[in-house]
């Protein structure tokens, strides 16, 4: 990973224009290709970001960062006060919690869960960052990746973007859809999941472990 502190100024083009007048920002590279700038607040989320695949090309006081659809992040080094690099090997990624370790096991057991002739291929299935939860097969054979959550939150939608970018370039898997699946799924990780692209699945964690509710209902 790639640390650089700078005053900068910050250019997006593509579908959408956008512009950030100089100031002292973090800019982050990493070993995925994606670069990121923060300022000193906002939690994790950045100013502006470009996912990969993308390339950067580095010239005497600008940095030009183009992704495959030729959108591109333009950032004008004012001056640089720190540039640092750090190899942090592989990261053995979040660790479930018993209810995800154990829904995870029940849909990959139950694959049907997810649509009729579903078929699981590998639980934990290998990534250059991580394991994707399920590997399967949809009725029509095509390759779906899900991740399962017992929250489904925003960094959720995003862990699986970035799974999904990695495996969409491996010929033999390619194309891969996502699913996102849930105890319960936040409003804003629906919006950006269904963006993106992704399917999202509310799952009944009782019904998977067989257990009928015996709440009195009135409809």
């Amino acid at each position: 990973m790639r640390l650089v502190i700078a005053k900068c100024s910050v250019d997006y083009v593509g579908r959408l224009s956008a512009h950030l007048p100089p100031a002292v920002r973090l800019l982050m590279v990493k070993a995925d290709g994606s670069v990121s700038i923060h300022a000193d607040d906002r939690a994790y989320k950045p100013l502006n970001w470009m996912s990969p695949p993308c390339k950067l090309h580095e010239q005497p006081g600008v940095w030009k960062v183009v992704n495959k659809a030729g959108e591109e992040l333009r950032i004008t080094l004012e001056e640089i006060f720190q540039d640092t690099s750090y190899d942090l090997g592989v990261d053995p990624g979040l660790q479930k919690d018993g209810v995800e370790a154990h829904l995870q096991e029940l849909l990959a057991a139950h694959p049907e869960t997810f649509g009729e002739g579903w078929t699981l291929v590998r639980r934990e299935y290998m990534t250059a960052i991580g394991p994707v939860d399920l590997l399967c097969r949809d009725a029509d054979g095509g390759a779906v990746a899900v991740e399962i959550k017992r929250r489904g939150e925003i960094d959720g939608v995003e862990q699986l973007t970035r799974y999904l970018e990695l495996m969409n370039r491996d010929p033999l898997l390619a194309p891969v859809k996502g699913v996102f699946a849930a105890q319960e799924i936040k409003p804003q990780a629906r919006v950006l999941a269904t963006d993106r692209g992704i399917r999202c699945v509310v799952v009944d964690y009782d019904k998977l472990r067989g257990i009928e509710r015996n709440e009195l209902t009135l409809f």
